[in-house]
């Protein structure tokens, strides 16, 4: 029986291709260029998660989408999402509402001079747990890098 409503979870893992997540029984991607090349080819990304739970990551819409284009940018990369799971069947589904990417986009809009009044920041290492929404001051500058 699947979940009727998602669940909120935040996830750590890798982002690899299906198949070799589960006929290599792979902990991490063999490289980015293995992960990159597969999806290009077709085989649907995830996110192997640090405890082994293999993550689909899905649209929440009608008609649905592929996400291969949307975590394509992490593929063979460590990953920290935050969104809605959904089980059914020993599978478990993933719908992204927060990764690394859209923060990233957040930065870029401010690096090349829009205004934002908040933004969230992950504070520590890229994959901390704390995270904080925070006014920006006008002045305020900083690098997008690393």
């Amino acid at each position: 029986m699947g979940t009727e409503a998602g669940k909120p979870i935040s996830v750590k893992g890798y982002v690899l291709d299906s198949a070799c997540a589960f006929t290599k029984n792979l902990k991490k991607p063999i490289s980015t260029e293995c992960a990159v090349a597969c999806a290009k080819a077709g085989s649907p990304l995830v996110i192997l998660s640090d405890e082994g739970t293999i993550y689909w990551p899905i649209a929440e819409t009608t008609p649905s989408s592929g996400q291969n284009e949307r975590v394509l940018p992490f593929a063979g990369k460590k990953v920290a999402a935050s969104g809605k799971v959904f089980q059914r069947g020993g599978s478990s589904a993933l719908v992204i509402k927060k990764d690394r990417a859209t923060v990233q986009s957040e930065l870029n809009s401010l690096a090349s001079g829009a205004v934002a009044t908040n933004v969230t920041v992950t504070i520590g290492s890229p994959f901390g747990r704390e995270s904080r929404r925070r006014p920006i001051p006008r002045s305020h500058s900083f690098s997008t890098a690393g």
